[in-house]
């Protein structure tokens, strides 16, 4: 019996059609074998439709692993895995090799840290007075399947002299994806907000987490976790928190063209009393500036505690305009 030859199919943007055995890709390339002239090397770059007749091995360039036949035209491309579609762009192809092989050496992400520091000042004089600023620190590593994150940020204003936010907080955050839409995580998040009499208070989580959507351009992530809360008041008539509760989660992210559009959602009860609960929220669209290393980030971010301190309204809102530098 003869089998039938594979055609792998290449089409790029000035018209070229290639068909043969794509082999791999590798090095922003792809590398094709032809019956008329062995193995051609195509730039990814120059490449608009990209087809393969059989499952193949890929790598993306945020990491993540897919199995299945590529298909797709106008530099999109569709991988039919047997977990599902996953949606990208021949140039997001950081890797690929032959199906049931080995991964290559080169092929796996390193591990590797990015680092961004952001600032808000603000005033205004007149009517009133006032003067806010903000400072953050974010480092955030991440590997083939991993990824941590170390976070810190200040914020401080005055109004008509006397002072109207005075908040520390600093977190660390892990997950590991263990499978393709599933994972584990464990968090924590400490600091004070003396504005609420709020001296000291943490919160620590683990649970498991699923990504209802999870492609190049936009990811939706669930969590849910066992949590332990702790605030400590400074005001004696405010009982303090220490008990064990639910860590609820909802993250997305989306990519606009070069923007990026992040939502978080945190929410814990305790089992205690459920009616004690403490939710923050907070959305920012990060928007790219002309020098590569800067980006204006702008939202809002809502902080929640059902049981506050004595005259301290339950909710503090938050808009900002921050400039971030990222780097490497």
């Amino acid at each position: 019996m003869v089998r039938p030859a594979r055609a792998d199919v290449i089409d790029t943007d000035d018209g070229t059609h290639l068909v043969g055995h794509v082999t791999k890709i590798a090095g922003g390339k792809v590398y094709v074998d032809t019956k008329f002239a062995e193995t051609i090397v195509v730039s990814q770059t120059h490449i608009v439709r990209l087809v393969t007749e059989a499952p193949v091995e890929v790598r993306l360039v945020g990491g993540q692993a897919a199995h299945g036949r590529l298909s797709g035209g106008d530099g999109q491309v569709v991988v039919a895995s047997p977990a599902g579609l996953v949606n990208t762009t021949v140039k997001e192809i950081a890797a690929s090799w032959p199906a049931g092989t080995p991964e290559p050496a080169a092929a796996r992400p390193r591990r590797r840290w990015a680092y961004e520091a952001s600032v808000d000042v603000n005033g205004k004089s007149g009517n009133h007075n006032q003067l806010g600023s903000d400072y953050g620190l974010r480092a955030t590593r991440t590997d083939q399947r991993n990824t941590l994150v170390l976070a810190t940020s200040y914020n401080r204003q005055i109004t008509d002299g006397l002072k109207s936010a005075d908040q520390l907080k600093a977190g660390v955050d892990y997950t590991d994806n263990y499978a393709d839409r599933n994972s584990w995580y464990a968090r924590d998040e400490g600091g004070f907000d003396r504005i609420k009499d709020l001296s000291a208070y943490d919160v620590a989580a683990v649970g498991a987490g699923y990504d209802f959507v999870k492609q190049i351009r936009q990811t939706f992530t669930g969590r849910l976790g066992l949590a332990y809360r702790y605030e400590n008041y400074s005001v004696p008539a405010t009982p303090n928190v220490r008990s064990v509760g639910v860590d609820l989660e909802l993250h997305h992210t989306l990519h606009v063209e070069n923007s990026l559009l992040t939502s978080r959602l945190e929410i814990v009860p305790t089992f205690e009393t459920p009616s004690n609960v403490r939710i923050t929220q907070e959305t920012d669209f990060d928007i790219p500036l002309s020098l590569s290393a800067w980006k204006l980030r702008v939202g809002v971010a809502n902080d929640f505690t059902s049981k506050p301190a004595d005259d301290v309204r339950k909710l503090d809102t938050t808009y900002f305009g921050r400039l971030v530098m990222s780097w490497k």
